[in-house]
């Protein structure tokens, strides 16, 4: 990856605190730098060998006769799909992902070594596709995953043995995610996220926030989705997308079902009891594993787990309860950044010359990893994805003022630069936070001379609606920060701090008109100089604040996801000698 900007002005400032100081190498005012970037991407696949991957997957998926699920005390097996039901389209469900894999042990012809399984998945984010943790554990889908979205049909084979994808986008996954304390011994914490080779053009499902407890009222009404297997006997499955009616059930109800089984507060289980016959049975099975449960247009459950016998009476399908675990997949659908590991990554510029240093995290500490060039008479700066295609973008203000948006475009294998603002030169703040307004969407954030906050919402495109005011008397905070979720709630969250060094925490609602709750106090900071937030430094799925002391020590304050109480845990020394640094983003 490089990065290289001329300079654009002889005054740069050291955000947050008002000090001048000189750049060197000064072109004319209020220039546009020039920026470059070469993504770090790995390689995708080509088509034919996504294809490949899909067929031989489908291959060895139809030759697997084993039982459709295990029992709660067991690993389940990859693949349960739906009984009973209905079909439906991709029209109505346009989130539905197709999550197949294969390994390259074998030949298709070999069925002790070859691998191929089949799950189901759900767009949460243009990049992001959501899953079962045991769909994803243990193996590489960077070498044997393909992903097909687009299309309510499995790939079918006419008699000639030629292949018919109908219609559906297929991409690779790139990296994965399954949450660190899953366990394949009581499927307890059962989530993945896969992060695709390149967005998919299809509307997200939102995720459900921890906050939503009212879906999982029994009783609510709730649907599954898959294509699955239509017996919990025989190996048939369902070659258009199916749905089932699956109300919530209790916690009493589950925990009767399987005692000693099910987990309540992170499982859920949900539909009418099974029968014990097909006949007269609606419920998931085979091959639904990592599929949506939707209710009130929300992503509540993943399917997850259950009978060893889809149909055995009374033994509902269980599904990872996805309020337990929004916070994390939600980190994971925004973690984009500059050398795409997704941890937060720090750019700094080095006050002597105005290079601009890019430091990535290795959890425990930050490496100097990119010299990006000469970045002097750029005044302020903020990393993000506003246009969410999984490559690390960059809001800047040159010293006119005017703010642009630059984005990378792989199609064009170029840096593409936008005008947001012009003339803003005297604003107090500008930041990207996150999703401040419950959409999905990445926002910009403004305090004006005057001390007023306004939201820019997002478009998801890298242009903003009209601004929404939030409030007044923002001019009193030398320093407003934020980069995702402090409090684990699912919203973005923002610190501000005053010239006492008093810092103070903004909880984030989700809720356009009141965008904010009450401030509360979070620390004392008086005895840094800069406050940086990038995201997820550690990578626990919680953000986290990197503090500068005046002796020039960097601390990190690593977010523990709290809603109450502090929201920090013990700090960690990140370093010293930054006190040589003048600009963060």
């Amino acid at each position: 990856m490089r990065i290289a900007v001329p300079a654009a002005a002889a005054v740069i400032a050291l955000v947050g605190t008002g000090v001048a100081m000189s750049g060197s190498q000064a072109a004319e005012a209020g220039q546009q730098p020039k920026i470059s970037y070469d993504a770090t991407k790995p390689t995708a696949p080509s088509t034919k060998e996504l294809r490949e991957r899909v067929i031989d997957a489908m291959v060895a998926d139809a030759r697997d006769t084993k039982a459709p699920r295990e029992a709660a005390t067991n690993a389940p097996t990859r693949d349960p799909r739906i009984i009973g039901g209905s079909e439906t389209t991709i029209s109505t469900a346009p989130w539905m992902a197709q999550v197949h894999y294969t390994d390259d042990m074998g030949t298709p012809d070999d069925t002790t070594d070859d691998l191929g399984y089949f799950c189901g998945g759900v767009v949460i984010a243009p990049t992001k596709v959501a899953t079962a943790a045991h769909c994803v554990k243990g193996r590489k889908f960077y070498q044997g995953g393909a992903i097909i979205t687009g299309t309510d049909q499995l790939p079918t084979q006419d008699t000639a043995g030629n292949w018919d994808f109908h219609g559906g986008k297929l991409v690779g996954a790139y990296r994965q995610w399954n949450h660190p304390g899953y366990s394949s011994a009581t499927i307890d914490n059962d989530v993945a996220v896969l992060t695709l080779t390149e967005p998919v053009a299809v509307k997200p499902l939102k995720i459900v926030q921890p906050t939503d407890s009212a879906v999982y009222t029994p009783g609510t009404d709730a649907k599954v989705y898959g294509w699955g297997r239509t017996s919990s006997t025989e190996p048939g499955i369902s070659q258009t997308l199916k749905t089932a009616d699956a109300d919530i059930n209790s916690n009493s109800t589950c925990s009767a079902a399987y005692p000693g089984g099910f987990i309540a507060g992170h499982m859920v289980c949900a539909g009418a009891p099974p029968t014990g016959s097909d006949a007269t049975s609606e419920t998931a099975c085979n091959g639904d594993s990592g599929g949506p449960l939707v209710a009130g247009g929300k992503l509540v459950g993943l399917v997850s787990w259950g009978d060893v016998n889809c149909s055995a009476a009374g033994k509902y399908t269980v599904y990872a309860k996805v309020s337990t675990y929004s916070a994390q997949i939600q980190s994971r659908a925004d973690d984009t950044n500059w050398n795409n590991d997704h941890t937060a990554d720090l750019l700094a510029r080095r006050a002597s010359d105005s290079t601009l240093f890019g430091w990535t995290s290795k959890v425990t500490g930050l490496t100097r990893t990119f010299n990006h060039g000469n970045f002097g008479g750029i005044n302020l700066m903020a990393q993000n994805d506003l246009n969410r295609d999984d490559f690390g973008d960059m809001l800047y203000r040159v010293s006119n003022g005017d703010v642009f948006w630059d984005h990378f475009n792989p199609a064009l294998d170029e840096w593409e630069s936008k005008l947001v603002a012009k003339a803003w030169g005297s604003y107090k703040q500008i930041l990207t936070p996150g999703d401040v307004t419950g959409d999905d969407l990445p926002d910009m954030l403004a305090v004006n001379s005057a001390g007023k906050l306004y939201i820019y919402p997002g478009k998801g495109n890298g242009g903003f609606a009209a601004p929404v005011l939030v409030g007044s008397g923002w001019g009193q905070y030398g320093m407003v920060r934020g980069h995702g979720d402090f409090t684990g709630d699912g919203n973005a969250d923002l610190l501000a701090r005053a010239s006492d060094g008093q810092t103070y925490l903004y909880k984030g609602t989700g809720n356009v008109s009141a965008a904010f709750a009450p401030r509360v106090l979070v620390g004392a900071f008086s005895s840094m100089n800069a406050l940086v937030t990038t995201g997820d430094v550690n990578s626990d799925g919680n953000a986290d604040l990197l503090a500068r002391d005046t002796t020039g020590k960097l601390w990190l304050y690593p977010g523990n996801g709290k809603s109450t109480g502090g929201i920090f845990a013990t700090r960690v020394a990140f370093g010293t000698g930054w006190q040589a640094y003048n600009l963060f983003g």
